[in-house]
């Protein structure tokens, strides 16, 4: 088991664990959705994912941010997953990015989905 994320406690006022499918999908949330430079010890953890927020929703910034995806979750979580495959759909001001992995200790492929408003 890992710690799960945001931090919290849980109903045992202990800290709230999460399973190892579990803590990658978290961890894949903070990858895309962490400012670089937001971490302190870490200035380049992160996907720059949020600097697209305000750019027009066309299919240039789907590849865009396809592309940044991939590269950091590639380097931040490559030793844990293998990344299969990341689809960025954008509509009107909803961007939805889809992330199919291979989880390398158990060899299950996973699915996640996330949808941010742009």
């Amino acid at each position: 088991m890992q710690v799960g994320y945001p931090f919290r406690v849980d109903g045992r006022g202990r800290t709230a664990d999460a399973s190892d499918e579990l803590h990658i999908r978290q961890m894949i949330e903070q990858v895309i959705f962490t400012i670089p430079g937001e971490r302190v010890n870490r200035p380049d953890f992160g996907s720059g994912v949020q600097q697209l927020i305000f750019a027009p929703n066309r299919e240039e910034l789907a590849a865009a941010t396809q592309f940044l995806i991939t590269g950091a979750l590639e380097q931040w979580l490559g030793e844990l997953m293998v990344v299969e495959g990341v689809e960025v759909e954008s509509e009107e001001s909803r961007l939805t990015i889809t992330i199919q992995y291979i989880v390398k200790r158990t060899q299950q492929r996973q699915v996640v989905e996330l949808s941010q408003n742009v």
